[in-house]
């Protein structure tokens, strides 16, 4: 397969990403696509603060939010494949408390097990006290009826991995993953790299999207949506994501600090184009790659109040494009990765070999992927399909 173009080539990814800035208002962002192991573009432009006294430069750091999302599941399904487990084992063998504990953890991965919103409030820096209250909250529904979990998925994903392998999940990235692949993407990020942290600043909204049936849910005070979003309390506001507080944050939901370069980079090694040093193995067996790739909910969801799709704890395309691309992936329905609030997102595409990843500072009002990554990826598509015809 033909590489999609020279990284120097003037293209229409590159036209799309100076329409974030000159049409769209962006302040400081980068994109980073990878083929088959390598580069092949990296685009960075803008600054890391509205007083644009810090450049911003590819190794600009930024919180993704729920991006994180990709790179915790696949540390829980390596662990699992490593235990000799898969995630299609029932969740009560390793956490018998569980409301639904004869769910799998393909289902509780997908967003499917009813506990968005939790019966009481929970500090989000205290773990026994988010296990306490979700052991406590009935579920909202069952499989295969699914909605969207945006912070829950957090501790329900670190206690399956204590109780399998006695770790968080961020001790668990930094240790089996981060390291060995030298990422510039952190669950837990060093005070050495808090000067290359930007500053995130909320997007206006538009009454066209306050007037929505998600946001008018998301913005009442007791509504499921509202709780989906407000149960875990400690980082409810974009202040404190840009504080020590935010970027000391554990969180396997959205905790995640990175570069678009590392993002894009996590994707190749879940595609299996990239490999540790000395081996030739993909790092991601065969079968945790499946895993990634394959959808397991498929329908409208609860929360986002859409049609959304997941595997074991990534975003894909609904498999009927036409009610719903949260993804927007390249080429039929093997593309996996995860939006992060405000508009970051990363994906790997295994018909291809590309992944993607886009960072920013300017957010919009959105949880899935907004107009600026859309046109990312649009123009992406465009390339993707020349170097298939090649």
């Amino acid at each position: 397969m033909a590489t999609i173009l020279s990284a120097n080539r003037p293209t229409r990814l590159s036209q799309a990403f100076h329409n974030n800035f000159e049409i769209l208002g962006e302040l400081g962002a980068s994109v980073s696509i990878w083929q088959h192991g390598q580069e092949i573009i990296g685009l960075h432009r803008g600054y890391a603060n509205r007083e644009q006294t810090k450049p911003w430069s590819a190794r600009t750091l930024v919180p993704v939010y729920s991006a994180t999302k990709g790179p915790a599941s696949a540390c829980l399904l390596l662990a699992l494949y490593e235990h000799g487990a898969t995630p299609f084992i029932s969740i009560g063998d390793l956490w018998p408390r569980f409301p639904m504990p004869h769910a799998t953890i393909a289902q509780v991965m997908s967003h499917q097990c009813g506990l968005a919103g939790l019966s009481r409030s929970a500090n989000l820096f205290d773990q026994a006290d988010c296990v306490a209250a979700i052991e406590e909250t009935p579920c909202a529904w069952a499989p295969p009826i699914h909605g969207y979990h945006p912070h829950t998925f957090g501790p329900i994903m670190d206690e399956i991995m204590i109780r399998l392998t006695g770790e968080t999940i961020a001790a668990w990235w930094e240790a089996h993953i981060r390291k060995p692949f030298h990422l510039d993407l952190y669950i837990d990020t060093p005070e050495s790299c808090f000067s290359r942290i930007a500053t995130l600043y909320p997007g206006k909204a538009e009454q066209s999207q306050l007037s929505s049936d998600f946001y008018r849910a998301y913005l009442k005070p007791g509504t499921p949506i509202f709780r989906a979003f407000h149960s875990l309390q400690g980082i409810n506001t974009v202040r404190q994501m840009n504080s020590p507080m935010g970027w000391l944050c554990t969180s396997p939901a959205y905790g995640g600090i990175a570069s678009a370069h590392a993002l894009a980079k996590f994707y190749q090694i879940c595609l299996g184009n990239l490999t540790l040093p000395g081996s030739q193995k993909p790092f991601f067996p065969d079968e945790v790659r499946t895993w990634m790739s394959t959808i397991i909910t498929d329908g409208f969801d609860q929360t986002m109040l859409t049609r959304t799709a997941f595997s074991c704890g990534f975003m894909m395309d609904p498999r009927n494009p036409q009610t719903g691309m949260p993804l927007r992936n390249l080429f039929g329905f093997e593309g996996f990765g995860h939006a992060g609030a405000g508009g970051s997102h990363a994906f790997g595409d295994p018909a291809t070999g590309i992944s993607f990843a886009y960072t920013m500072n300017h957010m919009d009002l959105h949880v899935l992927p907004g107009q600026k990554t859309q046109m990312l990826v649009y123009a992406l598509m465009g390339f993707a399909k020349q170097s298939i015809e090649t």
